[in-house]
């Protein structure tokens, strides 16, 4: 895994942490939306970056 792409994997948790303590301590129903929501994207995108790194590496064994 790339530097680049490791900064990006803490940058994204971070993000999702933020997230959920916004939603943690939100009293506004759209403000708990966008938290939850911003939560998620940095969830998904951890994971896309896992998958990424998973599937160039099985590109290169082929």
């Amino acid at each position: 895994m790339s530097r680049t792409r490791i900064f990006f994997l803490v940058f994204s948790a971070l993000i999702a942490l933020a997230g959920l303590l916004q939603a943690g301590v939100s009293m506004d129903g759209a403000l708990t939306l966008f938290a939850l929501s911003l939560f998620v994207f940095g969830v998904g995108f951890a994971l896309f970056l896992v998958k990424l790194t998973y599937d160039e590496a099985d590109a290169r064994k082929h």
